[in-house]
């Protein structure tokens, strides 16, 4: 176990050297629970739209006991129209089925539809808040409070690497039959075709899933699974700055995964989730809104300072082809360049008068 234990925190060294900021991360096969690296598996951080995750699994929960059907319909409440986006935008009164919901809730991330999920499947936010609280409890998820279905900012809403992994390896395990629902990276509602947040299924090989998840607090996050040659590993990260470098680091640390996990399931039994030694030293839930970089998380500071800085580089462009347009013409209007002197015209050749020749010479010419 020590052995391990130093074998995971030189892998830690290893991944963290070039990522001064990263977040807390966690990697683990998915059937066994085997941890393969684990990184601030225990700090506190707010989920944003990592939350849908229990959503969906308590709709899952539903289906499967035979309380709602994929056929039945989800109407938008008003409360569900006034939800801020992302969103389907739906009119008040308007339907959808149970399964566009769910798979509008995965691809989209959708607030609106994971309210409606919520009334539908218990009547009120509140009740199906209370039973989040209570199957994340059930699952072992000791660390997590939830506080709305979608993750939209609650000062009093958090969860761990540790914990969204233990609620990744559930879904799996339980609802096999709602698998290929993660791997869809567009949507088709009426005339709108909606794209997938989750760039790794179109670029990582063997992408099957899950979720990914922002907000201005809690940067870019990722539950990102992946199956090669029958073996699934999970990779969960927070807190990244932009949505690039979360796939960047999702898709390195799914790579170190895979790679890493042939010889320890060799050589090792391996640390599971249940008794990975709890991470210490946290300082309770921080903000990344100043580190965020593919988002204006500032009320506009951010784009202000962008546009300042472009006018300001205009400006410096245009002075500087001004000064160099100027020097250009002191130059030229110093050291003139030399004229072409003119040809000379040619002189005019000088027409000589022959002495008049007289009349007693002319005689004498004459023959």
């Amino acid at each position: 176990m020590q052995g391990l234990a130093r074998l995971l925190a030189i892998a830690l060294v290893a991944l963290s050297a070039g990522s001064a900021l990263a977040g807390p991360a966690l990697v683990f096969e998915a059937t066994s629970g085997r941890v393969l690296y684990a990184e601030d598996a225990d700090h506190p951080w707010y989920p944003a739209s990592l939350t849908k995750l229990m959503t969906a699994y308590i709709t899952f929960e539903d289906l499967k006991a035979g309380k709602i059907k994929l056929t039945d319909k989800l109407k938008c409440s008003a409360k569900a129209h006034e939800q801020p986006p992302s969103k389907l935008g739906l009119p008040v009164g308007a339907e959808i089925s149970v399964e566009l919901g769910l798979k509008v809730l995965i691809v989209k991330s959708a607030n609106d539809v994971a309210l409606m999920l919520a009334e539908t499947v218990a009547g009120s936010e509140e009740a199906f808040v209370a039973r989040m609280n209570a199957t994340a409890k059930r699952l072992g998820m000791t660390s997590t409070r939830f506080k709305n279905p979608h993750g939209l900012p609650d000062p009093d809403q958090f969860t761990t690497a540790r914990d969204l992994a233990r609620l990744s390896k559930a879904i799996i395990k339980d609802f096999p039959e709602h698998a290929a629902l993660f791997t869809l990276d567009a949507v088709q509602v009426g005339n709108r075709k909606l794209g997938t947040h989750n760039a790794l299924l179109k670029v990582f090989q063997g992408a099957d899933g899950l979720k990914t998840g922002f907000i201005c607090d809690a940067g870019y996050n990722v539950v990102a699974s992946a199956t090669r040659d029958g073996t699934r590993i999970v990779a969960v990260v927070l807190g990244e700055p932009s949505g690039h470098e979360r796939t960047i680091r999702a898709s390195s640390l799914l790579e170190h995964g895979f790679h890493n996990y042939t010889w320890k399931a060799l050589f090792f039994t391996g640390v599971t989730l249940e008794d990975l030694p709890r991470s210490t030293g946290h300082r309770g839930l921080i903000t990344m809104r100043e580190s965020v970089t593919g988002w204006d998380c500032n009320r506009g500071a951010r784009a202000r300072a962008r546009a300042v800085a472009r006018a300001k580089a205009r400006r410096q462009r245009a002075a500087k082809a001004r000064a160099k347009g100027k020097g250009r013409a002191a130059v030229k209007k110093a050291a003139p360049g030399k004229k072409t002197a003119k040809p000379a015209p040619k002189a005019k050749k000088k027409l000589t008068a022959k002495p008049a020749t007289t009349t007693k010479s002319a005689a004498r010419a004459k023959p």
